[in-house]
């Protein structure tokens, strides 16, 4: 894979203009990573994630933008169930421990080309499918191997902004970013 780009380049652009369909990571991604377990008295475990406001802000107004969205995970939970929910994601895989599986069902159920989808990933897991897509995105704080697969690895660490600052460097990118900020919705 070319080693990665900024947002302004001219490879950045003509991949980011392509891309009709942003795949996330959820533990790494659209969190800082922690997964918080509380024990509960009778013995099972409340799980806890905590999400970016910025981050979901940036995957809604993806989808008003016209970009369709979606998440693979390896991990089940409730939480990220909802939040997909409250952003509007239109693919939602998890408890995925090979990704890839996962990436070519919403590839086919989405009519779309590898050339048509960005995913950001943070972790060893994610480097199948970051090796496939038209876009590769790594989250600030990715391991030194995904940050060398993506094509982009942005400031932002995962959980405090990253998916936000992958959203509008791709709406930039396709010249639709001053449109996007006058649809931008809470």
């Amino acid at each position: 894979m070319a080693p990665h780009s900024t947002a302004g380049s001219r490879e950045f652009a003509r991949r980011a203009r392509r891309v009709r369909l942003l795949l996330v990571d959820v533990d790494g991604v659209l969190t800082d990573a922690r997964i918080y377990l509380l024990s509960m008295p009778d013995g099972t475990a409340l799980e806890m994630k905590v999400f970016h406001s910025h981050d979901g802000a940036a995957l809604k107004l993806a989808r008003v933008m016209g970009l369709r969205t979606g998440l693979i995970t390896g991990r089940d939970s409730a939480a990220t169930t909802r939040r997909a929910r409250e952003m509007g994601m239109e693919f939602v895989s998890q408890k995925r421990a090979k990704k890839l599986p996962a990436y070519q069902e919403i590839l086919r159920q989405a009519c779309l080309s590898d050339a048509e989808v960005a995913y950001m990933g943070d972790d060893l897991p994610d480097l199948p499918v970051l090796g496939r897509v038209g876009l590769a995105i790594a989250p600030g704080n990715a391991t030194p191997e995904v940050k060398r697969a993506a094509h982009y690895v942005t400031r932002r660490r995962g959980g405090e902004g990253a998916v936000r600052e992958a959203v509008e460097a791709i709406l930039r990118a396709q010249g639709v970013w001053r449109e996007a900020i006058g649809r931008a919705e809470a």
